[in-house]
């Protein structure tokens, strides 16, 4: 059974993007999707999609995606790995739902729906070309990257829930694997996505160029101009 999901946007004409948000523990689709709804007017060709964890979490209408019961640096990476494939599954099936391919995906995650988009491009590498995590985290650090995904750590500097370390591990881990990070840690911020925060995850959409560009004028190879804007 498919997560259930809340469809922020759905533009008239095939999509050319594709924008899938992932809620924290407790929280549901439909508030996630006010989040999308930031994203949606600057993106109008793409499909936007908030999903929903695949279990119940708290009070109704609260989902997880793991348990957070008990969790430990220890077990946390065990429980992403088991509802990995659900993970995944749910993005191969908007990407092929929506006709747009990796190159022009954005995974945009909070709390524990930031962990799964950051583990979700550790188990498959290329899975999407962008992800966002607002106060997120690595179950454990990669010891491998790609260029492939652009990945950009948006943190509150006083957050109780995930310490801003962690966000500052992922950079740093990144880059030695050879990866493509932004780290922005927002001043007198907590476990939470404000202003700031929305505004530098959409300035990151549209202007940070992906490192791969980089690397394919250096190797001889040039990005045409329309599918600089085509792609996140």
């Amino acid at each position: 059974m498919k997560p259930e999901h809340y469809i922020v946007q759905s533009p008239v004409a095939p999509a050319k993007q594709l924008l899938l948000l992932f809620h924290g523990v407790g929280d549901n689709p439909v508030s996630m999707g006010e989040i999308g709804s930031y994203f949606a007017p600057l993106f109008p060709e793409a499909l936007v999609v908030s999903i929903g964890g695949p279990c119940a979490s708290g009070p109704a209408p609260g989902r997880e995606w793991f348990s957070v019961q008990d969790v430990t640096e220890e077990n946390r990476q065990q429980r992403v790995d088991a509802v990995m494939p659900t993970f995944l599954s749910v993005v191969r099936y908007w990407q092929e739902h929506s006709g747009v391919d990796p190159s022009a995906t954005a995974l945009i995650g909070f709390s524990q729906g930031a962990i799964m988009a950051l583990e979700g491009i550790k188990a498959q590498p290329g899975l999407a070309a962008r992800v966002i995590a607002f106060n997120g985290r690595f179950a454990e650090l990669p010891e491998a990257a790609t260029t492939a995904t652009t990945v950009h750590l948006i943190h509150g500097e006083e957050d109780p829930v995930i310490d801003p370390r962690h966000a500052q591990a992922a950079e740093e881990a990144l880059i030695r694997a050879g990866g493509d990070v932004t780290l922005d840690i927002v001043e007198d911020l907590g476990h939470a996505i404000d202003n700031r925060s929305m505004q530098l995850a959409l300035d990151h959409l549209r202007y940070t160029v992906p490192k791969h560009y980089f690397d394919e004028a250096l190797s001889g190879g040039k990005p045409k101009d329309d599918d600089i804007i085509e792609m996140l």
